[in-house]
């Protein structure tokens, strides 16, 4: 048996079974769950949303900050905590989960730096979110006292019966009683702020009984008096999907149509992605009457993370929706996402993967360098720019430039052959594995290469390649030394380099060698940003060298340059000088 762990169905085929579908029955436990219908009541039968279209954004409210930071391995500190915020705002989020400031001291640290600086503008909503309890309902009301900002104080408890019965050990109730209470004591404690706003989650609600939910939300707006010029959130979680996108849509539909005081409640939805269906759940929530979601961009969460805000935005954006924020540079949204979860975003993930723009398939190809052809026919023939007519070519849902990237990776399908054992025989023979986006940009040297010489190209014609394409020879630059020291005050850089054949010096505080060489070569009008790096070895054992990889932009243009040495950091620094040489 090639897959000894692999218990192949053996099951009868189902007597109802036409003739064309053979699938056995399986020995996986099945037996052992229940469908949602068995586990909650869905009381809609005369649903609307199915008729809806969308034609506008919702509310987005990221919480990669809260809710993606608490499931990341290693949570964020202070620095990239600061970074992630600082693109959400760039990026036009105007209602930011900020953190849990009576969960941790960092969170709290981050919100009180909100309150004593400038990096929240003044439009943007301050999100702080906290449990049913009075001593932390407290130390959360604390952390924005004196903030500028409109703030919304986000408490929260689980409602659903297997919650209350394991977890809470109280009746509908008693639960009903403790989730009041927790009102009481946020209404106590900042009820009378100006500008703080509340909402309530009861957690697990799509597997709350829908009477009960109905019964406890209309319990805390009226608590907190929620009228329209102070609405009240109600925020109704997909905790943990357990059922298809409809099931949802029918929940959230209910609640909009029964819900008391609906034109004083911004109804708003928080669905997981455990089923895989996030996306689907969010789109026909909204469809069902929610006005706002909270999510993470590219889905960061627990298990399988927080539904996606930056598909949901571009999924709208594909159907002519202005999403109401900025994705046209999509990598740089993704480089600082990456950096600050910790967490690469796979090649195939909608609109920012590496490939997801990339055509392997002849009859895809064909269909492409087609619908490029008549882009470009139609714009001319209309006497407009290509980038403001209708975009309508083939397999690519946009227009690949709208979000940033170049058609670098879709002019990569004029020839298939070769590029996936480009990559292939650089890892086999030199033991050198390229980046995923170094990969696109190498294979047009390829092809450019096999255009013009039309013979099969073996490892070692590949690497010589790759020198010439990515290796400076000479230049106005040549590195002296690089001696970073570690103080009492600090970190401490000195770059000497040769400039035109003189010598300069420059001295870095606070920064690494990389940034103190590319800020050395910016005296002398050669400016680089280093966007990453990537560190392998080239061959293997003890003969192995150092290969640096960088991807950089100079002049607004992004560029890979390589270095390499036995020296780890004279790799890493000839990679920079490199950039800086490149014509």
């Amino acid at each position: 048996m090639p897959f000894p762990t692999i218990d192949t169905p053996r099951g009868p085929v189902p007597t109802a079974a036409p003739a064309w579908n053979r699938q056995r029955g399986s020995q996986m436990p099945h037996h052992r769950y229940r469908d949602v219908h068995a586990r909650v009541d869905v009381p809609l039968t005369d649903r609307t949303w199915p008729s809806r279209r969308l034609t506008a954004a919702p509310l987005w409210v990221p919480v990669d900050l809260r809710d993606g930071n608490q499931a990341l391995p290693e949570p964020m500190d202070p620095a990239r905590k600061r970074r992630f915020f600082e693109l959400m705002v760039a990026m036009g989020y105007k209602e930011i989960e900020v953190g849990y400031p009576s969960a941790s001291q960092t969170d709290y640290d981050f919100v009180r730096l909100i309150v004593e600086t400038d990096i929240a503008p003044e439009d943007v909503t301050v999100v702080v979110f906290t449990p049913a309890r009075r001593d932390l309902i407290e130390r959360t009301v604390e952390s924005v006292r004196g903030i500028r900002n409109e703030v919304v104080i986000h408490m929260y408890t689980a409602t659903a019966p297997t919650w209350r019965d394991v977890v809470l050990g109280r009746d509908r109730d008693e639960l009903r009683s403790l989730i009041l209470d927790g009102g009481r004591d946020l209404l106590a404690a900042a009820g009378d702020l100006d500008g703080v706003r509340f909402e309530f989650s009861p957690e697990v609600f799509n597997l709350t009984e829908p009477d009960y939910v109905l019964e406890v939300c209309d319990a805390m707006t009226a608590l907190w008096d929620a009228t329209v010029e102070r609405p009240v959130i109600l925020n109704l979680p997909a905790t943990v999907e357990v059922a298809t996108p409809n099931v949802y849509a029918d929940q959230i539909e209910y609640m909009h149509r029964n819900l008391a005081r609906r034109d004083a409640v911004i109804l708003s939805v928080h669905p997981h992605n455990d089923r895989g269906t996030g996306i689907a759940c969010a789109e026909l929530a909204v469809l069902a009457g929610a006005q706002r979601v909270e999510g993470c961009l590219f889905g960061n969460g627990e298990r399988t993370g927080n539904v996606d805000l930056a598909t949901l935005a571009l999924n709208m954006f594909a159907q002519g929706i202005d999403p109401m924020v900025d994705f046209s540079d999509i990598d740089e949204v993704r480089r600082t996402v990456e950096a600050c979860n910790g967490i690469a975003v796979p090649d195939r993930h909608p609109y920012v993967g590496d490939l997801v723009h990339t055509a392997f398939s002849g009859t895809h190809q064909d269909a492409i360098k087609k619908g490029f052809a008549e882009h470009r026919t139609r714009a001319a023939a209309e006497g407009r720019p290509e980038r403001a007519i209708e975009w309508r070519v083939p397999y690519l849902p946009v227009d690949p430039a709208d979000i940033g990237r170049t058609y670098d990776a879709v002019i990569r399908v004029n020839s298939q052959s070769g590029k996936g054992g480009m990559a292939y025989l650089l890892e086999r023979d030199l033991g050198l594995e390229l980046p995923r986006r170094l990969q696109i940009d190498f294979a047009r040297h390829v092809q450019a290469h096999a255009d013009e010489h039309g013979a099969e190209m073996d490892t070692a014609a590949l690497w010589a390649v790759f020198e010439r394409a990515y290796r400076a020879a000479g230049g106005r630059f040549e590195l002296v030394d690089c001696v970073a020291e570690e103080g009492a005050a600090g970190s401490r850089v000195t770059v000497g380099l040769r400039v035109d054949g003189a010598p300069h010096r420059t001295v870095v505080d606070g920064v690494g060698p990389v940034e103190a060489i590319v800020a050395a070569l910016a005296e002398h009008d050669a400016k680089i940003d280093v966007l990453a790096l990537h560190q392998t070895a080239l061959g293997r054992g003890d003969d192995a060298e150092a290969l640096t990889l960088i991807e950089y932009r100079r002049d607004g243009e992004v560029r890979w340059s390589m270095g390499r040495d036995r020296s780890v950091l004279a790799a890493t620094a000839a990679a920079v000088i490199g950039a800086a040489q490149a014509t």
